[in-house]
């Protein structure tokens, strides 16, 4: 049991370089800032329709 204990020691998957963990980092910046954009966007639409958003014909 002890042996197989210190084999353990070797990280588990993939271990990313110091590049790909910026560029992940990066890209999730991106994402992040167009889901924020996107949100903005549709509130200003929405601001601009007003209420007229609400009555609308079924």
């Amino acid at each position: 049991m002890a042996n197989a204990m210190a084999e353990h020691n070797e990280p588990d998957g993939i271990v990313l370089t110091e590049a790909q963990l910026r560029s992940r980092r990066r890209r999730s910046i991106a994402i992040a800032l167009a889901l924020g954009v996107l949100v903005v966007l549709f509130f200003a639409v929405t601001m601009v329709k007003g209420p007229a958003v609400l009555k609308r014909p079924m």
